[in-house]
């Protein structure tokens, strides 16, 4: 059972890691941390969809994501971006909780874990 690690540039983590068909990403971000939540979900989640199509897999294998938001009064704004990015008939398992991200001004971070494609 090989283990693939990408992006591996920090020390500390891999952007993503590759095992037994499984994709493990690390967590994604905004592009622009002085945007507004809808602006900061999109962007983070352009960044999943790239990660994933490096990775062999893409919207459709995502088995679970789990959501930190920083203040959840933006939870109804975050979860309208995430309706439109999330493909009916293919939601995956999901956690969302408040929580202080590494920078004060991120407003919301994601971590996924999604199949490879067959």
């Amino acid at each position: 059972m090989s283990i693939t690690r990408i992006g591996t540039e920090r020390r500390r983590m891999s952007k993503i890691v590759i095992h037994n068909g499984t994709v493990y990403l690390c967590g994604q971000v905004a592009e622009d941390a002085n945007a507004d939540i809808t602006e900061q979900t999109r962007t983070m989640l352009a960044k999943v969809d790239g990660l994933l199509q490096q990775a062999g897999s893409d919207r459709r294998h995502i088995l679970s994501a789990t959501v930190y938001i920083r203040d959840m009064k933006d939870f109804a704004q975050m979860n309208q971006v995430w309706d439109d990015w999330v493909i009916e008939g293919f939601s995956p398992a999901r956690a969302c909780v408040e929580a202080r991200l590494a920078r004060p001004e991120l407003l919301v971070e994601v971590s996924v874990i999604a199949a490879v494609k067959a």
